[in-house]
């Protein structure tokens, strides 16, 4: 079992790593211009922004399948992260270094904040941010992110980056794009379930608005991180040489 390590520079900056960084980037773009879209589209197509049940099924549908394709896109390159959550979860878990984890995010962030330029540019239309629903506390909408987002990371552990995975791992992916998606539904009309630092930091930079935003990255980091470091600890087998009393 990996420990969490820092990495080296030149690591970082090989070639096969810049690779990793620009499909990050890519995958991330995708996503969140599907799942910030879908919002818009609703909002155009109904003349309302507010997402009534229908609403909320169309936009977490939409957001599992972009991030099925997302992941897909991205996982024979750089493991199809798409999300700081993941990556810190990773990171913790000794999946990649914190440096190289650092960049991931880096090119996260920005995909996500083009994805939104990319749609204001085309719709006009304001772009939503994620915020706690009325009657909903910023400590309620933290703890929700904390769990939802712990079930994301959870479920990347358990069927792309557990060892014992084996024929799971082709269905991680689908897997993925379902969870989110669930917790879409569970969580959307409370805490407006982002499970994804990225995919609420783009809107609120192209939006300006900032308001709630420290929630989508203090729960979704803890969440993540959580799920990392239970699933290492107490999944992941320790490989060591066997003892001399070992037969």
């Amino acid at each position: 079992m990996a420990g969490i390590a820092f990495g080296r520079f030149d690591d970082s900056f090989s070639l096969s790593s810049i690779k990793a960084y620009i499909a990050e980037f890519i995958s991330t773009l995708l996503f969140v211009f599907a799942g910030v879209g879908s919002a818009i589209a609703y909002a155009k197509l109904t003349s309302d922004a507010a997402l009534d049940p229908a609403g909320l099924v169309a936009v977490a549908i939409c957001h599992g399948f972009a991030l099925f394709v997302a992941v897909s896109v991205g996982a024979n390159i750089s493991g199809g992260h798409v999300n700081p959550a993941v990556t810190f979860g990773l990171a913790l878990g000794g999946q990649i270094t914190i440096l190289t984890g650092i960049f991931y995010v880096i090119a996260q962030l920005l995909g996500s904040i083009v994805a939104c330029l990319l749609l204001k540019f085309i719709t006009g239309f304001t772009t939503p941010i994620h915020s706690v629903a009325a009657g909903v506390g910023a400590g309620e909408g933290v703890v929700t992110e904390i769990i939802i987002t712990f079930g994301l990371v959870y479920t990347v552990y358990a069927t792309a980056a557990d060892p014992k995975k084996g024929s799971l791992g082709t269905i991680a992916p689908i897997a993925i794009g379902f969870i989110v998606g669930a917790n879409i539904l569970a969580a959307g009309p409370f805490s407006g379930g982002s499970m994804n630092p990225a995919r609420s930091f783009g809107p609120a930079v192209v939006s300006g608005d900032f308001h709630d935003n420290w929630i989508y990255w203090v729960g979704p980091l803890v969440g993540g991180g959580l799920a990392g470091l239970i699933y290492t600890y107490a999944f992941i087998p320790t490989q060591h040489a066997p003892l001399a009393t070992e037969f």
